[in-house]
């Protein structure tokens, strides 16, 4: 149940991030200046962090959609679905630790120094 309403929810959150992307870029050609000062505020420790979601969002997704999959169309996929959710989440969290530093580091030492 809740891995139905995580997988949800993360679909519309990246919807909601590839859409304002969109429009982001598509600024470019209506106000360069416009344009290089959105990207300034997307350097800021808090966009670092915010960065940091949209990859667990991203990598929730994916490794849930493939889960999915494996249940829908792998005949023994119904009879393990708890277990392949377990590894989702393991992996996840695997994942997600080793992309702390590549994903936050510019924000710590922003804040920290280097």
């Amino acid at each position: 149940m809740w891995s139905w309403v995580a997988h949800r929810v993360t679909g519309v959150l990246i919807f909601f991030f590839l859409f304002v992307h969109v429009l982001d870029t598509a600024l470019v050609r209506v106000s360069p200046e416009d344009y290089d000062k959105v990207v300034a505020t997307y350097k800021t420790p808090i966009v670092a962090v915010l960065e940091y979601g949209l990859v667990a969002a991203i990598l929730f997704h994916a490794l849930n959609g493939l889960r999915v999959i494996a249940v829908d169309f792998w005949s023994k996929g119904p009879r393990y679905q708890k277990q392949m959710l377990w590894t989702v989440v393991g992996l996840w969290v695997v994942l997600m630790l080793g992309a702390i530093y590549p994903v936050l580091g510019h924000a710590a030492r922003e804040l920290f120094g280097s």
